[in-house]
């Protein structure tokens, strides 16, 4: 912290926040305009860069030090570091099971099982089933969800429309898992206990799953499908370059069974990465040996090292057939750099966001404006909105409003599930909506579809923020405190944990500003 009697710092003013929220609006906006939605994910990062610079430049003007400032924008990136080694470990493991026949054998079946007048609706649900039996919705993306994306491209459906179905269905699940990190942080920076908080988001979530699932139905059943290429010989393709059966599946099982024992994320993927690699050695040693090219060097040898290149560049496919190579032409950790370049872009500014008092500021009208019970919801949705979009990190649009709101909601008589239960509804549920926030970037780079491309189709997400809103609005479900638990407390210095278990603990800084 700096030290104020050698450098006096200066309160900033609502402009000082809102002038670099206006220059990132300004830099998205033109982004959008050059390259198209498909084309901005450079360009985001550099708009992210500058306004960066901006508020540093404010900070600068309020009286903070470069020094300080390059702190909070390394630590903010440092709370992202979890989410980093997962996008990484995913690069690798959907290099080896494509090498493996993994990807391969779950299209080979997902083409003659699913049906393309249910496909969107299946997805939603198997994604759903899984994401609530293991509580991590990017595993699930990460494994089943690109299995599901590739089946789409062949069977003609939609690959955005499916990414809407395979998000919806994954945050339903992590949403409503007691496995989820997200569902045992939001009661935990709330004052409530995990199944009360639960209870408590049936009466958001089950309405907005069902009218999703419903959509998605209409969707499929009025669609009209043509496969791009004839299925019959796709499925030949496969057969003939792979060995198809259970036993390809096997990473998917060590995948499901270390999330089920609730291995850490990272751990998890990466093992199935190797997993995938060992699998194609045993089960696939034609397509590794042919992959890694090395004629004059002994088969064990050259295994390994297009087990290594699989994982670190990705795999590639040459077997004549087109739309098979496309498909399963992909993955490495060099395929999420830019990924991993976008979320160290969001983090690092909303360090300096955060550190500088600015995202504290931005808040300060919304906490002087609320008077109502209503009027206190609304504003918690909205913050846990802007949070994702500012700091571009889950994690922060719910610890922080739970934190800012928590005294409010008590002072009012209001239950702390409905504070958990709002905080969930539009902070956990937004996050992969924004191309920035390190979800978003996940989805985006796991899926291989851009976020504002599949943004219009994640109905789950779209209509649980909606109904929460229209709840707040018209006063409905908000949970009261029995007279005898309206008990005022001091705010407490709270630590949770970030994206792959990395804990992270607020600032003495932090802690200034807030107070």
């Amino acid at each position: 912290m700096p030290d104020e009697k050698d450098h006096p710092i200066k309160p900033p003013s609502y402009w000082d926040a809102l002038i670099p929220i206006l220059t990132l609006t300004i830099l998205l906006a033109t982004a959008l305009y050059f390259y198209g939605a498909d084309g901005t994910a450079g360009p985001i990062q550099v708009a992210l860069m500058f306004s960066m610079m901006v508020a540093g430049l404010i900070g600068l003007k309020n009286g903070h030090k470069w020094e300080d400032m390059g702190k909070a924008a390394v630590e903010g990136i440092s709370q992202a570091m979890g989410a980093i080694f997962i996008l990484l470990a995913v690069g690798a493991l959907v290099g080896t099971w494509s090498m493996a026949g993994t990807i391969a054998t779950i299209v080979h079946y997902g083409i003659q099982f699913l049906n393309p007048t249910w496909y969107y609706l299946a997805a939603a649900i198997i994604s759903g089933v899984l994401a609530l039996s293991i509580g991590s919705a990017w595993t699930v993306a990460g494994t089943l969800g690109v299995g599901l994306i590739g089946i789409a491209s062949l069977l003609g459906v939609s690959p955005e429309l499916t990414a809407g179905a395979v998000i919806s269905g994954a945050y339903f699940g992590d949403k409503m898992s007691p496995l989820s990190e997200t569902t045992n942080l939001a009661p935990a920076v709330s004052g409530t206990d995990l199944y009360t908080h639960i209870k408590n988001m049936l009466w958001t979530t089950v309405p907005s799953i069902l009218i999703a699932l419903a959509v998605f139905g209409f969707l499929g059943y009025s669609g009209d499908f043509s496969a791009p290429l004839d299925l019959t010989i796709v499925l030949e393709a496969i057969e003939s370059i792979f060995r198809v059966g259970l036993l390809t599946l096997i990473p998917l099982l060590v995948v499901l069974v270390l999330s089920f024992r609730r291995i850490p994320a990272f751990s998890t993927i990466l093992a199935g990465a190797l997993v995938g690699g060992i699998t194609a050695a045993f089960l696939q040693p034609e397509v590794v040996l042919a992959f890694a090219n090395e004629p004059g060097v002994s088969p064990p040898v050259a295994m390994i090292k297009g087990i290594w290149s699989a994982m670190a560049t990705g795999f590639e496919l040459d077997s004549g057939y087109a739309g098979l190579d496309s498909l399963l032409s992909r993955g490495g950790m060099a395929s999420m750099l830019e990924t991993v370049w976008l979320v160290i872009s969001a983090m690092a500014f909303g360090g300096v966001m955060e550190y500088t008092g600015l995202l504290a500021k931005l808040i300060q009208p919304v906490l002087k404006a609320v008077k109502s019970d209503r009027s206190i919801l609304l504003a918690t949705g909205l913050t846990s909105i802007g949070i994702n979009i500012v700091a571009g990190d889950q994690y922060m649009a719910i610890v922080l409003p739970g934190r800012m709101y928590r005294e409010i909601y008590q002072e009012k008589g209001i239950a702390p599930e409905t504070l958990s239960r709002q905080i969930e509804d539009t902070g956990t549920i937004t996050s992969p909506l924004i191309p920035w926030n390190s979800c978003g970037a996940y989805m985006s780079a796991t899926l291989g579809i851009a976020t504002l491309a599949y943004l219009p189709y994640c109905f789950f997400n779209l209509i649980n923020v909606l109904v929460s809103l229209i709840y707040a609005v018209i006063g409905f479900q908000i949970k009261r405190l029995k007279p005898e638990e309206i008990i005022m407390e001091a705010p407490k210095k709270a630590a949770f944990y970030g994206i792959g278990g990395h804990r992270v603990e607020p600032t003495e800084h932090e802690m200034a500003v807030k107070s």
